[in-house]
């Protein structure tokens, strides 16, 4: 097998074949092999062992056929390095131990030690360079998804405690973005150096900002974290998450070569948003999954239909794969996409000759 790099043309805007695929989470509780080795680990064990760590990452890749591989990870690993006491505990995510709530807290997070405290994540990127014949894209959570765990405690639905924060200590609250942008830079600098082909910085909850707040707290380090990796060749993807349709004219001066939309926003109305400057990712709602699958291929032969309409376009789904999906119906909706955007592009190529 020759190496597949059709996802990191589509993510420079170059001529592709066909629509490359990879689905968010597609290392998950869906595959009923993963949901037995959790039944013997759990996700920060298998983390911690770089040969199962890698093991999982290329389960969906062999059993899918999707075009890039997504490191089994979670976003909170990086955060340990800093001093941070935290678990992924089971049908509730990340519990803090010791949550962020003060400039003294904020003073007390150490510098990253990629080397010291996070070498198996690191190794497991190198074993993976080794073996895929996909991109292996790497990832970090952005600094304001990171916060609000950070300083909830746990996951929330209205960050009530994140918003206090930052309105009433905007002082405490930068300090704090510069601490995690540092962290994220260094991290994904580390990634990119043992292998990893490409990147996405997810900022799964950023969403429940307004523009204007997005735009004062979070947006100038999130501009500071893709201007300071730059010089780096690898594509760099940002993932503002759920509900972030109205963030994206704030994103102008942010160098990403691809934004990951959501569902709630078409593929045509992103770009527009977008100024048409990047590729785009998306956006299938996850929970179509659920439905027969010929619905599943209609909505996305729906979405194929506008990516293809410019350079620069990757098939995923608008948030991260739920438990309840099925392999079999991801196999087929992964076979689709190829199929029937080869037969889109060479429809397209046709039409332009004649």
């Amino acid at each position: 097998m020759t190496y597949n790099d059709l996802f990191l043309r589509a993510c420079m805007k170059e001529k592709v074949e066909r629509v490359p695929v990879w689905y968010m989470r597609q290392a998950g509780r869906y595959d009923p092999e993963y949901r037995k080795i959790k039944e013997k680990y759990s996700l920060l064990e298998i983390c911690k062992q770089p040969e199962l760590a890698a093991e999982v990452t290329m389960m969906p890749v062999k059993k899918l056929g999707v075009d890039a591989a997504i490191l089994y990870s979670d976003i909170m690993n990086p955060v340990a390095s800093l001093g941070i006491d935290f678990d992924i505990v089971a049908n509730v995510g990340p519990v803090i131990y010791n949550p962020i709530r003060t400039a003294e807290d904020v003073a007390r997070l150490k510098p990253i030690d990629v080397e010291g405290d996070l070498s198996h994540v690191i190794e497991t990127i190198k074993i993976l360079a080794g073996e895929l014949k996909v991109p292996l894209i790497t990832f970090a959570g952005a600094p304001f998804t990171i916060a609000s765990y950070l300083i909830e405690g746990k996951p929330s639905k209205n960050y009530l405690r994140t918003k206090e924060l930052m309105y009433s200590a905007p002082d405490v609250w930068f300090q704090l973005m510069d601490k995690l942008g540092d962290m994220v830079i260094t991290y994904l600098r580390a990634h990119i150096a043992a292998g990893g082909k490409a990147f996405q910085l997810f900022d799964s909850w950023v969403g429940a900002l307004t523009p204007a707040d997005f735009k004062t707290f979070v947006l100038p380090t999130i501009e500071r974290i893709f201007s300071e990796l730059s010089d780096l060749p690898q594509p760099k993807i940002y993932f503002p998450g759920v509900a972030s349709g109205e963030l994206l004219p704030e994103l102008k001066n942010v160098q990403a070569n691809v934004i990951g939309l959501d569902w709630r926003i078409s593929i045509e109305e992103g770009r527009r948003r977008l100024e048409h400057r990047v590729a785009v990712q998306g956006n299938l709602d996850p929970t179509i999954l659920q439905a027969p699958q010929h619905v599943i291929e209609k909505r996305a032969a729906e979405i194929i239909d506008q990516g293809i309409q410019e350079p620069g376009y990757i098939f995923n789904l608008g948030h991260g794969l739920y438990p309840e999906a099925s392999l079999d119906k991801l196999k087929a909706l992964t076979e689709f996409i190829h199929d029937y955007s080869d037969q889109a592009y060479a429809k397209q190529k046709q039409e332009a000759k004649s």
